[in-house]
């Protein structure tokens, strides 16, 4: 297959503006593709949140870069080459991106979240005019991009674009973007665009059910995600579409950085630990409890560890209302890293103070703290409700860091059950979300903690054996390009 140009438009790119998992992902997979030969560039709003250590690195591009929406906007465009050669452009437009955060003011989303993606959206369509570069393949990420794909079969369906395909890669269904009618006049798109079977939804625009219906390919971060969306329990009202576009759906799991998320050479730990030799990973919980956790010592308890954003997606509500009983009941501690909902905040808070010796919790994020984490614990708690692909599992195998997981989405895809006295496994899989089943998964893995401790150990260095690089997936998407073009250009 040839080197192709490859556009992608995100909202967020890790190291300069990451909120979840969306982030890594954007940033990784452009990384792969480069290194695969591709000409990579993303297009990401400039972010006042972006630090001054990134920005100095930026270099403004000289000309003023016009957007044509409903009437003619004037931006400017910054752009940085990282050492794997991705070309990173920041769409700068204060009115609209300088805010204290990127979604929302620490509770509901801004209120012209709307204007704010669909002015990203059609300045991903003007950006190749503007640098002279066409490219191949669209590769748009989540709701805050969608409208791309609409843009590219209707206003912009001829020109330089003609040619180009789009691929949409949902990594959460649940959010999907919705604004008044009026939108579409604020955006230069067709008011004929408003039926049931294009944008419109509920009396509104739904920006996600535009680009599923619009884009040329779409996936999501597993198979198995791709295969719960389609069902009226998964599908978020869009199940319908989505088995309407089944023929061009597909489900690729995610990577995960091996240079950044490697226990031999990571440089956030203390202590470097391998497969072959786990001394390391010892020393990582001690170096915990000392640091983190006066004064309570590292013991012969498991630690169970719980890195993840505070939301009922993540199931985390039931562990909260468990915990006690948990820890009363059985000989284990709990750290928690993690921020969301003031509501679950506040109640893990609560758990802390009334179980200091028990129960660790850190509200907010801090990633040298997540990788001591992952380093540090024997169990990863991971209960969601619904996961599309999930990453700290990945990370957590990667560590030798058992994950406790619910069957569902990518989590059922990538984490092996451990069946009793069988050590074929890489972590502990249950199927329903409720406190008893939680409560029996977590004493699951206790007990074999204690009963079995070579299954344990077995099981971390399958774990460890995983191959998780984006490497694998970075070349599926490569393929996934390929019929995105075939279908646009056959079409």
């Amino acid at each position: 297959m040839r080197p192709m140009n490859i556009l992608m438009v995100a909202s967020e790119a890790a190291p300069f503006a990451k909120v979840g998992g969306l982030g890594d992902v954007v940033s990784s997979l452009a990384q792969h593709l480069s290194l695969l030969g591709n000409d990579v560039r993303v297009l990401l709003p400039f972010y006042s949140t972006i630090g001054e250590e990134h920005r100095k690195k930026f270099r403004p591009i000289p000309a003023v870069f016009s957007i044509h929406l409903g009437e003619e906007h004037f931006a400017r465009i910054w752009e940085y080459v990282s050492p794997e050669k991705v070309c990173f452009y920041f769409l700068e437009y204060d009115r609209y991106y300088h805010r204290d955060r990127l979604y929302d003011s620490g509770g509901d989303g801004f209120d012209d979240n709307a204007y704010r993606f669909t002015f990203l959206c059609r300045a991903a369509i003007d950006l190749p005019d503007f640098l002279q570069w066409t490219p191949d393949i669209y590769h748009v990420h989540d709701w805050m991009a969608a409208l791309v794909p609409v843009y590219l079969e209707t206003v912009a369906r001829r020109g330089r674009l003609a040619k180009t395909a789009s691929v949409l890669t949902i990594h959460n269904l649940q959010h999907q973007g919705y604004a008044d009618r009026s939108i579409l006049a604020y955006g230069g798109l067709w008011d004929s665009l408003f039926r049931s079977d294009q944008l419109e939804a509920c009396g509104g625009v739904n920006f996600l059910k535009g680009g599923i219906y619009f884009a040329n390919k779409l996936s999501t971060v597993s198979r198995s995600y791709a295969e719960e969306i389609q069902w009226p329990e998964g599908g978020c009202g869009l199940h319908g579409l989505l088995r309407f576009r089944s023929g061009d759906l597909v489900g690729i799991i995610n990577g995960i950085g091996e240079e950044d998320w490697n226990p031999a050479t990571d440089g956030r730990i203390p202590h470097g630990f391998s497969a072959e030799n786990l001394e390391g990973k010892a020393k990582c919980k001690g170096h915990f409890f000392r640091e983190h956790w006066k004064p309570v010592a590292a013991d012969a308890m498991p630690l169970f560890v719980v890195i993840s954003r505070l939301y009922w997606q993540k199931g985390l509500d039931v562990l909260a209302d468990i915990l006690p009983w948990v820890v009363n009941g059985m000989a284990v501690r709990f750290a928690i890293l993690g921020s969301g909902d003031a509501s679950l905040e506040n109640h893990f808070r609560f758990l802390g103070e009334c179980f200091r010796d028990r129960i660790w919790v850190r509200i907010g994020y801090d990633e040298s703290l997540s990788h001591l984490l992952e380093a540090a614990g024997d169990f990863f708690a991971m209960p969601s409700r619904f996961e599309p692909c999930g990453l700290n599992q990945l990370y957590s195998m990667r560590y030798g860091t058992l994950p406790i997981v619910r069957a569902t989405g990518g989590l059922r895809e990538s984490v092996q059950s451990y069946a009793g006295g069988v050590a074929n496994g890489t972590g502990f899989v249950f199927q329903d979300l409720t406190h008893q089943s939680l409560h029996d998964a977590i004493g699951w893995a206790c007990a074999t903690y204690y009963d079995r401790p070579d299954d344990i150990r077995t099981m971390q260095r399958n774990g460890m054996a995983q191959d998780f690089s984006w490497k694998k997936s970075a070349r599926r998407y490569l393929e996934l390009y390929g019929w995105a073009l075939e279908k646009k250009n056959n079409s």
